[in-house]
């Protein structure tokens, strides 16, 4: 509960850019509550017109009744407005949360969207923004309504008879209590069921996108018992909540109840002894009911607005996690491809070092291949070229400038990058290919394909390059590799970064591709990092990693030579 109001104090200050649409709403909830507490008087009226036998008004009841029909139509297109206006803030306001959080997940580091599942983060971004715009519709339209409601209905008492409505201002503060003491108690349980529900979201998403692994390894009752852990904890907490929460509205509808028992006794025996008259008796016991139905609203909005403010926390806290660090203001332009490592020093966890010490120098033009056993650094090596991730100690310098001291587009517009990992969009194959250069015609995107070997199956699909193809299917792994390395020899920048690029690709098509990065790699400094040792004999430089740190490097034939730990895993290769 500590942070409920940080959190309303922050969903109040969401609502300033609609001002004039809560001003708008509360005038026409004040309209519809005057009109609406202005009925049970003129039903008064009409009662006292008939009440005496043989002397019935009928032109005073009639007149009432015409008012009646008159003030009850005014209520409900003032109730029609308000619901309008109150959408338009509720829905409006949600979606500036969720675009604040999806521009924020944009700035946000790799190591927070490494740390965190997916699942989770979409969870925030939908299921709690969806709960969040639920119970704020619901403050919307009935505390405004309640509020105004309870202090119009007192007001109108007052004005009948204080003595009467003394008994429903003595009576209320139990009412209120009640609600308080409850509703005071499920914010955490709300937040718990949140928390569960993102945790149940992440681990279905993992499970269907990798619902191949799952099958390969015979997992799916282990993944079963797994999801139904999680299931029951979700269940016992909404259970919890929706419990505790359901206690509200039958204890302040007991409460009221109760008030309304006690002004029907003392006002009939006003009624009795003459102090009032019968008309204003049912006048009185009409307000007594309106008077308690608020509270029984304002109990449930309470309720749902525990759970709202629960789910807008949740979300809060994305937005509020750290950005990456700002870029500064230099911009690479035209960079020569020398690149240098000094003292470099990185790692994942503080209690993990994985690299220490590096040093490294690249002339323009080098092919550096960079090889090593798994979990060595190799990849994170690649990630801090492209500041992806920033160095923990030391430096890495483009072209004699620090790339801390340009801007992230800059740098990595200055490398092409064809990983293991293939990452396509969702759209044409057009676009996939002229992700890199939109502007390119289509004679540079066919030479591209042609060169990457890629023109061949793409001539073949239904639509030829206006195919559109999904993000995660459609393609084999190669079709989509193809792809990925046709958009880089499109774009030519003047570094390349390889990570395992024909992985995925059969050997007669890879043996055409090295031959196409050959001449790609012309003139370009290239960074390659390869398992397979025979594809790097060509490189200028091999570095061989081990535990973070340069243990060797030279050409092929060099190393070699060393018979050191190169040599023993490039015969491990081609060992009988």
């Amino acid at each position: 509960m500590k942070k409920a109001p940080g959190t309303l104090r922050r969903v109040l200050r969401l609502l300033r850019p609609y001002r004039a649409y809560v001003a708008g709403s509360i005038l026409l909830a004040a309209v519809f509550v005057a009109a609406s507490l202005y009925v049970p008087v003129l039903v008064g009226n009409a009662i006292d017109c008939i009440v005496v036998p043989g002397q019935v008004d009928f032109a005073a009841v009639a007149a009432c009744g015409v008012t009646i029909a008159v003030v009850a139509a005014a209520a409900a297109v003032c109730q029609w407005a308000m619901q309008a206006l109150n959408n338009r803030v509720c829905f409006g306001v949600t979606r500036d949360v969720r675009e604040q959080a999806f521009a924020h997940v944009q700035q946000l580091p790799l190591a927070y969207l490494d740390q965190h599942p997916s699942g989770e983060l979409v969870s925030r971004m939908i299921a709690d923004v969806d709960q969040f715009a639920d119970g704020l519709l619901m403050g919307f339209t009935q505390l405004f309504t309640g509020v105004l409601s309870i202090f119009g209905t007192l007001g109108f008492m007052l004005w009948l008879d204080w003595k009467i409505a003394l008994v429903v201002v003595v009576l209320t503060p139990v009412s209120l209590f009640a609600a308080k003491f409850i509703a005071g108690r499920t914010y955490s349980m709300f937040r718990l069921q949140s928390q569960t529900r993102g945790e149940q979201t992440a681990f279905l998403g993992e499970m269907v996108a990798g619902q191949k692994v799952v099958r390969v390894f015979s997992r799916e009752q282990e993944t079963l018992r797994e999801f139904d852990g999680i299931n029951d904890r979700l269940e016992r907490a909404s259970l919890r909540a929706t419990f505790f929460s359901s206690l509200v509205n039958p204890t302040t509808r007991f409460l009221t109840s109760v008030v309304y028992a006690c002004v029907g006794l003392t006002g009939a025996l006003a009624a009795v002894q003459g102090a009032i008259s019968v008309g204003a008796l049912s006048c009185f016991l009409s307000y007594a009911n309106q008077y308690a139905k608020p509270f029984n609203e304002i109990s449930g909005v309470v309720t749902e607005l525990q759970n709202a403010l629960a789910c807008a926390g949740r979300v809060f806290e994305l937005i509020d996690a750290p950005v990456q660090t700002p870029d500064a203001p230099g911009v690479l332009q035209e960079p020569s491809g020398e690149v240098a490592l000094q003292n470099v020093s990185f790692r994942y966890t503080p209690d993990r070092p994985l690299i220490e010490d590096l040093n490294l120098s690249v002339r323009p033009g080098q092919r550096i291949a960079i090889v090593g056993p798994t979990g060595c650094g190799k990849t994170t090596l690649i990630n801090l070229l492209m500041r992806f991730y920033d160095v923990d100690g030391g430096s890495i310098s483009v072209s004699g400038m620090d790339v801390r001291d340009v801007t992230r587009a800059s740098l990595r517009r200055s490398y092409g990058m064809v990983l293991q990992d293939t990452w396509l969009k969702t759209g044409t194959v057009r676009e996939n290919i002229c992700m890199g250069k939109p502007g390119a015609t289509d004679g540079e995107m066919i030479a591209a394909a042609k060169a990457s070997h890629a023109h061949s199956f793409i001539a073949k699909l239904p639509q030829g390059y206006d195919t559109v193809i999904s993000a995660d299917g459609s393609l084999s792994q190669g079709q989509r590799q193809l792809l990925c390395i046709t958009r880089v020899m499109l774009c030519l920048p003047p570094m390349l970064i390889l990570d395992e690029a024909t992985s995925s690709i059969d050997t007669r098509t890879e043996l055409r591709i090295q031959q196409a990065f050959d001449r790609m790699m012309q003139g370009r400094t290239s960074f390659i990092v390869a398992h397979r040792l025979s594809t790097i004999r060509e490189a200028d430089v091999i570095l061989v990693m081990r535990d973070g740190h340069i243990v060797e490097q030279g050409t092929h034939d060099a190393l070699l030579q060393k018979n050191g730990f190169y040599a023993k895993l490039y015969n491990s290769q081609f060992a009988h």
